[in-house]
């Protein structure tokens, strides 16, 4: 009998997982037992990767400050992984220098750190600055925005990214993640899975929008323009970036979290921003519903993304690496728990070519 066939494993489950659940017909996102909306900026990003990797949340602090002491210091062996032109491509490069402990808890913090210091030091590389040195005593997020902006950000831009790393530390079964836990299931080393997984992260259909979302917000300039650019946009047959989901059918939670961050850093830039923003959002959704009645279609996490790590300080060029900096942590708790299985992820497929000459 053949094997169901469902094009992109839509609804197809995998595995079973302690991690996260997304129920996209309600809009939750639940994380190690908590609703992303109870847990951004309540618990910590070394809580949360507690959380995921089964381990104290101090532990993990002082383990991602040795992690990212490490990756300082292999930067000089890093060959060209600096200078790509993408922070993913650099990314990838950098992260396959690394070497495969077999310890779970000491490669998921190596991975991590490694992770923030690469994309901060490909940042300012590509400004024409030198790397800055990690500061093991901070938080991974303070610390990340300090290497990356080349000086100690204020309170509340550490705190609202400390939010948006917890937020997308883990989402269910998506593509990234997918990969990491094939390469697993080989019985492969961590460093491969999370190489795997960055190659699809970069990807514009999964990691890689948030930057057009603030070229589709600059090009829109203000909130009385934004239908007709919206419907512009759609007649000339062109998407509308951050808006719509592979499972969300209403909007997604994390839209939320970040849109309270962005209110509680109260500067000006961001406040127009997320006045636009706003605008952007609804004249979209009634375009969408407007054109397409049947198939929800609503903000998705790269909408606010771009506003949030804008306001904290961010260039866009810097986005999908800082993505990877929070998704990271799910990765290699996916990649311990697939290990934990030890069953090979082989699924079927259905030949559609010619037959053999007889």
């Amino acid at each position: 009998m053949d094997a169901r066939f469902e094009a992109g494993l839509a609804g197809v489950v995998v595995a079973e997982t302690r991690l996260s659940d997304v129920d996209g017909e309600r809009g939750r996102l639940v994380i190690a037992g908590y609703d992303v909306e109870g847990i951004a900026g309540v618990r910590t990003f070394e809580e949360v990767c507690g959380l995921l990797w089964g381990t104290p949340a101090e532990e993990v602090r002082l383990r991602l400050g040795e992690g990212r002491t490490r990756a300082f210091e292999r930067l000089p062996r890093l060959g060209d992984a600096l200078a790509r032109g993408s922070g993913m491509d650099a990314l990838r490069a950098g992260l396959a220098h690394l070497t495969d402990s077999g310890h779970g808890l000491s490669d998921a913090a190596d991975l991590s750190g490694a992770t923030a210091v690469l994309a901060a030091a490909w940042l300012r590389t590509r400004a024409g600055a030198a790397p800055i040195p990690p500061d093991p005593k901070r938080s991974h997020a303070e610390d990340y925005l300090r290497m990356a902006l080349g000086s100690p950000p204020g309170v509340e831009p550490a705190r609202a990214l400390d939010a948006y790393l917890v937020t997308v530390s883990d989402h269910g079964m998506n593509a990234s993640t997918f990969a990491a836990r094939v390469v697993a299931s080989t019985a492969s080393d961590m460093v491969s899975a999370i190489v795997a997984a960055v190659g699809a992260l970069k990807g514009p259909l999964h990691g890689g929008a948030p930057g057009p979302v603030l070229d589709m917000l600059d090009a829109i300039g203000s909130p009385e323009r934004a239908r007709a650019w919206i419907d512009g946009e759609l007649t000339a047959g062109r998407r509308i970036m951050g808006m719509g989901h592979r499972v969300y059918r209403v909007r997604d939670p994390r839209a939320a979290v970040f849109e309270r961050q962005i209110e509680r850093l109260a500067q000006s830039q961001a406040g127009a921003r997320l006045t636009l923003a706003r605008a952007v959002e609804r004249a979209a959704e009634d375009a969408l519903q407007a054109r397409h009645p049947d198939r929800p279609l609503r903000a998705n996490v790269e909408f606010f993304t771009a506003v949030l790590l804008e306001a904290v300080g961010l260039p866009r060029e810097a986005f999908s690496p800082t993505f990877a900096v929070g998704r990271v942590a799910g990765w290699c708790a996916h990649f311990l728990e697939q290990r934990e299985t030890g069953r090979l992820i082989r699924p079927a497929s259905r030949y559609i070519g010619p037959a053999p000459a007889r």
